[in-house]
């Protein structure tokens, strides 16, 4: 069974930074799809950055680039976000998602199937 666990959330005050991460387990393909999806209190889930197992690709959302970097170390199954320059609206909850394929990397979150229990970041102003 396909799961998916984060940490490394907190409170940080603006410009502040800090690192998620997520641990794979279950999966039994190489070829998924990777990444971070965060909701913010009373709106949606936005896409924010994601990572190609197969080819090894990223892909970020405009409000995090040059921000936000997602990395990966395919020895422990583990995809990080590090996160620079904190602002107060980046402050929601973090979900690490997935998705078995390759091609394009979709930033809508319908497009993932598997999901982690979140973890809480709050930046402070």
């Amino acid at each position: 069974e396909e799961q998916l666990v984060e940490s490394g959330g907190g409170l940080v005050q603006a410009g502040g930074s800090l690192r998620l991460s997520c641990v794979a387990s279950g999966f039994t393909r190489d070829d998924y799809q990777i990444g971070w999806v965060r909701q913010a209190p009373g709106k949606e889930r936005e896409g924010v950055s994601f990572f190609s197992r197969g080819d090894g690709s990223t892909r970020y959302a405009d409000s995090v680039k040059g921000r936000f970097t997602i990395s990966s170390d395919n020895g422990k199954n583990t995809v990080y976000l590090q996160m620079n320059s904190l602002k107060p609206e980046d402050t929601a909850v973090y979900y690490c998602a997935a998705v078995y394929g390759h091609g394009l990397l979709q930033l809508d979150p319908a497009w993932y199937d598997y999901w982690g229990q979140g973890t809480q970041v709050t930046v402070s102003s």
